[in-house]
């Protein structure tokens, strides 16, 4: 006898308790709620990046938002940086930035599942933290496919491309948390 393999839908996980994602119409569970640093980190990251763009009425910087990519695919990235978006209850365009930050239990999941996910999606930038390492590895979206620009521990990242431009300092993204 073969066991059935469950496929959900979007109707499907706003009914579901907890925080979630589902991608190709498998859920994931997220992580019991993320340690302190990876927190942290998010909100320097976000910070760097609202306070970069804030004369642009156009974008916005958001955490932890669900973004519906169709009806069988919901991520929720740690940071975001969206344009032209409705104001409405989830993400439905892909974000110009993609941050997200690396625990031992999304590794796999971030490094690959999510990268090929987002370069599919044409996320222009995505941004991988390694908390532990205090570094951050940036890749562009080019023909589409991502391109690692480089590895990121005391430099500025300028997205001078977008359409608000962007930055994150990254001296002052890790600073806090080095020995």
């Amino acid at each position: 006898m073969v066991a059935a393999i469950e496929y959900y839908s979007y109707d499907d996980y706003v009914q579901w308790e907890g925080d979630w994602e589902l991608i190709y119409g498998h859920p994931l569970m997220m992580a019991p709620s993320p340690l302190i640093t990876h927190q942290a980190l998010a909100n320097m990251i976000a910070f760097e990046l609202t306070h970069s763009i804030y004369e642009c009425q156009e974008c916005l910087i958001v955490s932890e938002q669900d973004w519906k990519i169709s009806d069988d695919t919901v991520v929720k990235p740690d940071v975001v940086m969206i344009c032209n978006e409705p104001h409405d209850t989830y993400i439905t365009k892909p974000p110009k930035i993609v941050v997200e930050i690396i625990s031992k239990s999304t590794a796999k999941r971030d490094e690959q599942t999510k990268f090929e996910l987002y370069e599919r999606e044409c996320v222009p930038y995505y941004i991988i933290v390694y908390p532990r390492d205090l570094k951050a590895k940036i890749y562009r979206l080019e023909d589409m496919h991502y391109q690692k620009i480089d590895d990121f521990t005391h430099e500025v990242m300028h997205f001078n491309d977008l359409e608000c431009g962007g930055m994150i300092d990254f001296e002052k993204v890790f600073k806090r948390f080095r020995k």
